[in-house]
């Protein structure tokens, strides 16, 4: 059983919508979350096949409003998505001709259940009790939520960083719901170095005097703003940073505890911007769920996993990506059968994904069209 609480889908534009399931949504580690709701958004009208449908995967800190509105006079976008560069009229992702489909994960805080949702067992929030998750959850949901739309198959799931994660697993679980798959600047199993850099990121946020084991009132903002810091270095590369502050330095620098260079700067107004959007527990919840991720968990093996792929594949890496470098996106492509494998030439790092519109475009086009 189901309730809509926000059913809007037209050609031209959409808004959130949320759907809630009643009763116990089983989890993979065990346990289990009651009404669980996702939050969602679609762009372009399912055809009588239910079938020409295109799931975008977000990544850690992103949402499901993938596109823009179209609502002013000129065409213009009064709120742009975050992939915007790949979705639109013309362009592989076309909404004149997909039914295109973006939901927020479970686990996260943009109306998805999620740490900062109400747990119906005690009326209140979950907080630091918000159970463990993995990817192999987040796809279940999202299964549930295209089964309730009435989708009868995708004819791609793409995403990268977190949702390329998301990709390959959906390509494993259901193999034949899916018929082609782009996973982007993603992993097969989280590797010791994204794991570390992720723990130096929660440790910023424990040792946060506010955070109280989890059940603070007010954001631990410092730790929130550190952990985004520490990842933002490792979104792009040192050739873009040197590119775009080098040794700049701060005209209105007026005491040392004020940053002093421009890369300083950069950093602090990066973290201040996540923690007035983002939730600590959500942060934590999440980045564990991407440690957890492990294609090759409780089966055979990596190689058995990624063999079991029947979906056709192009994966894509990132020349500058020091999060998961171009030799993680061709191991994959190497262990599915039949893949290929593409690298976007990029100074950008692994953020390149959400900025090298152009090359990206070019090789869907090509992929979808074979």
């Amino acid at each position: 059983m189901s309730r809509d609480d926000n059913n809007v889908i037209n050609e031209n534009r959409t808004k959130v919508n949320s759907v809630t399931f009643s009763g116990e949504f089983q989890l993979d580690l065990g346990g289990s979350i009651t009404d669980v709701t996702i939050a969602y958004e679609t762009y372009g009208k399912l055809n009588s096949h239910r079938t020409n449908v295109i799931l975008i995967c977000h990544a850690l800190t992103g949402n499901a409003h993938a596109y823009g509105f179209t609502d002013q006079p000129n065409g213009t976008k009064n709120n742009p998505g975050w992939w915007e560069g790949l979705i639109g009229i013309g362009k592989p992702i076309d909404p004149s001709k997909h039914f295109i489909v973006c939901s927020n994960i479970l686990g996260s805080c943009y109306g998805t259940t999620g740490p900062t949702s109400i747990n119906p067992q005690t009326d209140k929030q979950y907080k630091k009790d918000f159970p463990l998750i993995t990817v192999r959850d987040i796809v279940n949901l999202q299964y549930k939520l295209l089964k309730y739309l009435n989708v009868n198959s995708l004819e791609l799931v793409t995403g990268g960083s977190l949702g390329g994660m998301q990709v390959l697993e959906w390509a494993i679980m259901y193999p034949d719901f899916v018929k082609r798959i782009v996973p982007i600047a993603t992993s097969a199993q989280h590797s010791a170095w994204a794991i570390g850099l992720n723990e130096i990121a929660r440790k910023a946020i424990y040792d946060d005097p506010a955070w109280n084991n989890g059940n603070y009132e007010k954001q631990p903002h410092k730790g929130l703003a550190t952990a985004r810091m520490v990842a933002m270095v490792t979104y792009r590369s040192q050739t873009s940073f040197d590119q775009k502050f080098g040794r700049d330095i701060r005209f209105d620098h007026d005491g040392k505890d004020k940053p002093y260079y421009q890369v300083e700067s950069y950093l602090h107004y990066q973290g201040e911007k996540l923690v007035q959007r983002f939730d600590a527990n959500t942060y934590i919840t999440i980045s564990k769920a991407m440690d957890l991720h492990d294609v090759a968990r409780n089966r055979k093996s990596l190689e058995d996993a990624l063999g079991s792929i029947k979906a056709k594949t192009l994966c894509i890496g990132i020349s500058s990506d020091i999060l998961y470098p171009p030799q993680e996106q061709k191991q994959i492509a190497s262990l599915i059968p039949n893949s290929k494998y593409f690298e976007i030439d990029s100074i950008y790092g692994h953020d390149a994904f959400l900025i090298e519109f152009e090359q990206i475009n070019n090789v869907l086009e090509e992929f979808l069209r074979d």
